[in-house]
């Protein structure tokens, strides 16, 4: 049978750029053309050692010589590994394995209402914040709502409710007898690179301590060094109960995990939760390679004074422009900048300059570099960025 003529071979669902890209080597790309640019969106935040990082690239590939998948039927080595050094550096005491972010907040999800199911008293109810991203499943646009995310894909799943951002009075009246846990992201990244207060976290654990909920973060974007701590919360002193990884985690490598304290996870017996492709052993050798090198000594430092550098340039660039750069926010390697002009038109014209950055909402445009960047690095998107400003600046 022909196949329609019109339509299109893959699936219609992404706007994509005029640009494909050959290869990359740290935080460089260069397209099919042989034009090579400095990579400030790192596969949006997911290319957390740049590119073909040599670390990486021996571990796959000695790992693609040995096995690539069994399944969770048998014992997997890479995937224990990959566990034991999560919890040696995190609050967590278990974890699960998956594919990409949005299976670990569902797994996160799941885990929440079985806890409370657990414990006799199902508690299915998870307060969540506006202007938050959580995935593309069904579960996810429920929690994280809005009509672009959910326009016709009604009915949602039930079981979600969304309060204002940073607002804990908000919270403290949303919670109910039915309410089990807080969802939130410690930085919102697709909303527009909006860290939530260290205050405002250290008050929901309080809240969800004094309601006997569970305190869920989703650390997909913001977590592994991106804000120069392995994980966001760290930053406020929180501990949390359940906390969703993946992008940084694989390096780009498609990798996804949930984190958890025992009692949290107390409800996940044999059968209640499962991934076919989750522990594959390449993508957990991949894994426990970022976090080794993540977790090395001086790396996280070196984040931290690189991003610096950034910040304070950044700093300097919104006192030249403040006309047209009207706000620089985020934290660590996760900066966004909210611009007078639409930011597609800021970030074709960085991209004509031979920079990659990465739209978000609120008008804002994401910088978020390898975190292998390095000081002349940072001075080149510096600069770029002056370029563009002087062109935008009336």
């Amino acid at each position: 049978m022909p196949r329609h003529p019109d339509f299109p071979v893959l699936l219609p669902v992404y706007n994509r750029l005029e640009v494909a890209f050959a290869r990359g080597e740290g935080v460089w790309l260069w397209d099919t053309e042989g034009r090579r640019y400095l990579d400030f969106a790192a596969g949006i935040a997911v290319d957390a050692l740049g590119h073909a990082h040599p670390r990486l690239v021996e571990v796959l590939c000695a790992q693609a010589r040995r096995l690539w998948h069994v399944s969770n039927l048998y014992r997997i080595p890479e995937l224990e590994r990959l566990a034991e050094r999560l919890v040696a550096h995190t609050f967590a005491e278990t974890v699960f394995v998956c594919n990409s972010g949005a299976e670990a907040v569902e797994a996160a999800i799941k885990t929440a209402r079985r806890h409370h199911h657990a414990r006799g008293r199902p508690r299915p109810r998870i307060v969540t914040f506006e202007g938050a991203f959580h995935g593309r499943t069904l579960a996810t646009v429920s929690a994280a709502g809005g009509e672009r995310l959910t326009a016709g894909f009604e009915p949602l799943l039930e079981g979600f409710d969304r309060v204002p951002f940073g607002d804990l009075a908000a919270v403290e009246a949303a919670v109910g007898p039915d309410t089990g846990a807080v969802l939130i992201e410690p930085v919102q990244g697709e909303g527009g690179v909006r860290p939530a207060d260290p205050a405002f976290l250290r008050g929901l654990r309080a809240l969800c301590d004094r309601h006997g909920l569970l305190l869920i973060l989703d650390e997909v974007q913001c977590g592994m060094g991106r804000t120069g701590h392995l994980l966001a919360y760290e930053a406020a002193g929180v501990r949390p109960d359940i906390v969703a990884l993946a992008k940084g985690l694989g390096g780009g490598f498609p990798i996804g995990a949930m984190l958890a304290t025992a009692e949290a996870a107390a409800g996940m017996t044999p059968g209640t939760h499962g991934s076919t492709f989750g522990g594959n052993p390449l993508a957990c050798a991949v894994a426990d390679a970022v976090v080794e090198t993540l977790t090395a000594p001086g790396f996280l430092k070196g984040v931290r004074a690189r991003a610096a550098e950034l910040h304070a340039g950044l700093a300097r660039l919104r006192a030249r422009y403040p006309e047209e750069l009207l706000e620089v926010r985020g934290v660590g390697l996760m900066v966004g900048l909210r611009t007078r002009t639409p930011n597609t038109e800021v970030a074709a014209r960085l991209r004509a300059w031979g920079m990659l950055t990465v739209p978000a909402g609120d008008n804002v445009v994401r910088l978020l570099p390898p975190l292998v960047v390095e000081p002349e690095h940072i001075r080149l998107a510096l600069d770029t960025l002056d370029k563009v400003f002087a062109e935008l600046t009336p």
